[in-house]
């Protein structure tokens, strides 16, 4: 009998600035996906609901306030070859200044440049969505 893959839950956020900058980040180098761009967030914890997942994951990777009113679902991203499942929610309001305190790098991107960062195979079809939306 074949085995089937648990399927992880992640969480992701694309931070929207008041000018329309998103915010992403870059994964540790030596990591899986080490040195690529993507949407902050992390795994979901089996008690957890996906938005309070994605408030704590914030806070822990960027030092930032969410509140799982202020979260929009957006779009999801999952492949049949990989275990992962990524929603991805939209957030323009927070509490604090994103700090760096788990990635390499974080940066403010235009939302046409972000297509253009190399990122993990499931970000780029949720940055394909985000485009799509911000574009209105």
């Amino acid at each position: 009998m074949k085995k089937i893959p648990t399927t992880v839950l992640v969480v992701a956020a694309a931070l929207i600035a008041p000018d329309g900058r998103v915010l992403m980040q870059r994964r540790r180098r030596g990591a899986e996906h080490g040195g690529l761009w993507e949407f902050p967030g992390g795994k979901v914890e089996a008690d957890e609901r996906p938005d309070a997942s994605l408030c704590r994951e914030i806070a822990e990777e960027l030092g930032l306030g969410l509140q799982p009113a202020d979260l929009v679902p957006l779009t999801f991203s999952a492949a049949p070859e990989l275990p992962y499942v990524i929603l991805l929610y939209t957030c323009r309001k927070w509490s604090g200044e994103p700090l760096c305190l788990d990635g390499e790098e974080i940066a403010w991107f235009e939302p046409a440049a972000i297509l253009g960062l190399e990122m993990p195979p499931l970000d780029v079809p949720l940055a394909q969505v985000l485009q799509k939306y911000l574009k209105g």
